[in-house]
């Protein structure tokens, strides 16, 4: 069973929204996981109104997204039904495969919000592994190839035109739509300022990086 579990690429392997194609049970037991989390919470303070989003990554075919959406929906509104509560929740999707920057205007009617995963967005763009990359960026910095490493600072030009063209589309698609960014680039002043302009809602990011996005986001809006 181990060696047939075995992925000589498992970046692009059997991952995020393909596990939940082959195993729709992994979706409905993450969702109840959510949803009945979000309810215990809800009764611990009815004060607060919780909306959840449970988010489907990997997504590059609309239908992907339609699949799984189905199972999370299904499994959500039984538990909420039967918890006697009107308790709203989103799903969305990642952006973080090409096809779905390109196609991202058919993924959005499905889809409640998007949140850009840049980092995977960035090796399946330029088309190398952010796992293995750094045994020959070094080499390209050297010959000023690349200015910067990929992974920390967004490439604008690039990896920027899918996020900017995929905001677009989805938001021209369905105008409801949140938009927002995960990963190390929500922590990169530069990339946090290029989200403000591109109309992302937020961005996201590992702890220890709040401080500086949180900075970064506030020069971004007085900038305008």
């Amino acid at each position: 069973i181990i060696a047939g579990l075995h992925e000589f690429n498992p970046m692009m392997g059997h991952r995020g929204c393909r596990l939940a194609v082959t195993y729709p049970e992994i979706a409905a037991m993450q969702t109840r996981a959510v949803i009945k989390a979000a309810l215990k919470v809800q009764a611990a303070h009815p004060d607060w109104k919780m909306v959840p989003e449970i988010m489907i990554p990997l997504v590059g075919e609309v239908k992907e997204l339609k699949y799984v959406k189905g199972v999370v929906v299904e499994t959500a509104d039984a538990i909420i039904k039967e918890a006697g509560s009107d308790m709203k929740y989103l799903v969305g999707t990642m952006i973080e495969i090409p096809r779905a920057a390109i196609t991202a205007d058919e993924i959005a009617k499905e889809a409640g919000f998007f949140s850009f995963g840049t980092n995977d967005l960035t090796q399946m763009t330029f088309g190398f592994s952010r796992d293995d990359a750094g045994k020959f960026l070094d080499a390209y910095y050297d010959r000023k190839i690349y200015e910067n490493d990929p992974f920390a600072k967004l490439d604008q030009n690039g990896v920027g035109k899918l996020v900017a063209m995929a905001a677009k589309l989805g938001r021209e698609a369905n105008p409801d739509l949140h938009l927002g960014i995960c990963g190390e680039h929500g922590g990169d002043p530069s990339s946090v300022e290029f989200c403000h302009r591109t109309g992302l809602d937020y961005v996201s990011c590992s702890p220890f990086r709040v401080p500086i996005a949180r900075l970064a986001a506030a020069q971004a809006a007085i900038k305008g």
